[in-house]
């Protein structure tokens, strides 16, 4: 076994979770940039041509959900952080205080994974030898102690991206002439929709129609919601 070969397209890496702390945090701030500021300029022009009134709304809401974004990806991510840490400030004091009981039980998990008891009572002894914290974090937590989330990663990548996502709607509602910013606005979300959706399911190596899928019939939803309550608002004003 000694010369298997990894496979190259497999998360293998200590960090993969996250990788894909901030991959969930980055796609779903770009989403959310682009949904929600297309759905708010859409309904803004569907109500006015006054290019003024467009901007305003539109940079509100961008600097609105950027902040928004950083700080609830920030404070989910925290607390997650704060439970990670609490549970493997508990198993370091069980470690410290019942050894022998924290091996039995870590050889008696290895041991309903599959291996035989003698086996698993080698490997328990053999990863508790070379790192004790970390094989019980792995095996009765799910958690790599080296690569905890990282609250102020999810908060940037969320930031930055909704910003992003946001300046494409901003962008096509504010430059095209009035009879064509609809349309156009419209057709520039549905193709960054795709690109978001096929770049969230080739890094997360995730099935590509789906997630497309999802992300052009979300966007088309909120388009076609906002852009009815605009006009609804419009003819009544």
């Amino acid at each position: 076994m000694a010369d298997a070969q990894l496979h190259g397209d497999e998360p293998h890496e200590q960090n993969h979770a996250a990788r894909l702390n901030w991959l969930r945090a980055g796609v779903l701030g770009a989403n959310d940039g682009i949904v929600s500021t297309a759905g708010l300029v859409i309904g803004v022009a569907a109500a006015t041509t006054n290019r003024t009134a467009i901007l305003t709304a539109g940079l509100a809401g961008l600097a609105a959900g950027a902040m928004s974004m950083a700080a609830g990806e920030y404070v989910s991510v925290s607390t997650q952080r704060d439970t990670e840490q609490a549970l493997l400030a508990k198993e370091r004091r069980e470690l410290e205080e019942t050894p022998e009981q924290e091996l039995a039980e870590l050889a008696a998990l290895y041991e309903q994974r599959g291996l035989s008891t003698a086996l698993a009572q080698q490997v328990a002894v053999e990863l508790t030898e070379h790192d004790a914290l970390a094989a019980h974090a792995e095996v009765e937590l799910g958690i790599d102690p080296e690569a905890l989330t990282n609250p102020w990663h999810a908060a940037w990548a969320s930031m930055l991206a909704f910003t992003v996502g946001a300046l494409l709607p901003l962008l096509a509602i504010l430059l095209p002439p009035a009879g064509g910013r609809i349309p156009l606005t419209a057709a520039a979300v549905v193709v960054s929709l795709v690109i978001t959706g096929w770049v969230s399911a080739r890094l997360g190596g995730a099935p590509l129609r789906p997630a497309i899928l999802r992300n052009v019939g979300g966007g088309v939803l909120a388009m076609v919601v906002t852009y009815g309550i605009g006009s609804l608002v419009g003819l009544s004003v």
